[in-house]
């Protein structure tokens, strides 16, 4: 059952939100002003963009999120007798999704620590959470997990396993080098001995997963474009939201779809004040999805300090969830 999406409002928007982001407002500056003209993907999720992206999850050609919770449906209770139930779960980028609590179930001694740098959100999941979990301690960490996080944790769980958890394949957002940098941070934040669960999406045939990322029912081209009607919302920009098309393709070379948004003809229009062109059949680079086989897996994660300890996948070999470990004493990052 998909989300009922609405149509594409076409009319360019003059009115900027009372408060924009400052970082929104930069980067769509910047990202405009270059000549392949990109954003950066976490801008897709205001409330629409999160709501369709609900809804994608949902549609018959995205596998992703289905066969991922059928994994950890499988595997969280390996996971939990490998490293005990009173585990402190540190989540990058928070959630009170059902991931979030198929994990949770498994170890009901455990601290729940989400990082998220959204604090809204945030306060929502974990209230959202304690309904759930009512005796579990739960401390939400506002900050960007992009660096190593101090975790202010109760005293009683100083000494616990450290488990991160890190699910949707959304290491495949970042390019190699920085998917390195975000695990090494990982590292940071959780300490030597420390734990990772992680999704990650493999390489299958384009076919697959160009339909995964362009969908019959278009859900996928509407929480795409949305990003363009945040734009004209939240900074005031006059983006002829009718004139671009959805364009997911497969780049093999660098092993990952790409999303774009393609301008149907040349078009001009203003974004904060300031004046921007495309010509027909330019496009908005707005997410990368990179796909690894397992062995680039293991060499993704051992170029970061982590090592794999178990390696689960389903019976068509679409997605890994795997379970990896640190060497040496945990330390304060």
């Amino acid at each position: 059952m998909y989300l009922t999406a609405p149509r594409i409002d076409e009319t360019p928007v003059a009115r900027p939100a009372s408060r924009p982001d400052p970082a929104f407002r930069a980067e769509v500056r910047r990202g405009l002003a270059q000549p392949q003209k990109a954003i950066p993907a976490r801008w897709f999720y205001d409330m629409r963009g999160s709501q369709l992206f609900e809804a994608i999850t949902q549609v018959p050609e995205y596998y992703p999120t289905r066969t991922e919770t059928a994994l950890l449906q499988a595997h969280c209770p390996a996971v939990a007798e490998r490293i005990g139930t009173e585990a402190t779960v540190v989540e990058f980028g928070s959630g009170s999704s059902i991931k979030t609590r198929i994990l949770l179930k498994t170890l009901p001694r455990a601290t729940y620590v989400p990082i998220d740098i959204c604090g809204e959100f945030l306060d929502e999941a974990c209230t959202a959470l304690r309904d759930l979990f009512p005796a579990m301690p739960i401390v939400p960490v506002e900050a960007n997990f992009m660096e190593p996080v101090h975790l202010p944790l109760p005293r009683e769980s100083a000494d616990r396993p450290m488990l991160g958890f890190f699910p949707g394949s959304t290491i495949g957002n970042l390019t190699p080098d920085a998917a390195v940098d975000l695990l090494r941070s990982m590292r940071g934040t959780l300490g030597e001995g420390a734990y990772l669960l992680i999704g990650i999406d493999r390489v299958k045939a384009p076919e697959r997963l160009v339909s995964a990322y362009d969908d019959a029912g278009g859900v996928t081209a509407l929480f795409n474009l949305n990003l363009l009607q945040r734009i004209n919302r939240e900074l005031g920009g006059s983006i002829p939201v009718g004139e671009f098309r959805h364009v997911a393709r497969w780049n093999p070379v660098a092993s990952r779809i790409e999303m774009h948004l393609e301008a149907r003809r040349a078009v001009s229009f203003e974004v904060d004040g300031q004046s921007f062109r495309m010509e027909r059949g330019e496009t908005i680079h707005t997410e990368n999805c990179h796909k690894y086989r397992p062995g680039e897996m293991r060499v993704l994660l051992a170029a970061a300090g982590w090592h794999e300890l178990e390696h689960w996948t389903d019976a068509q070999g679409d997605f890994s969830l795997i379970l990896a470990k640190t060497d040496g004493a945990r330390q304060e990052p």
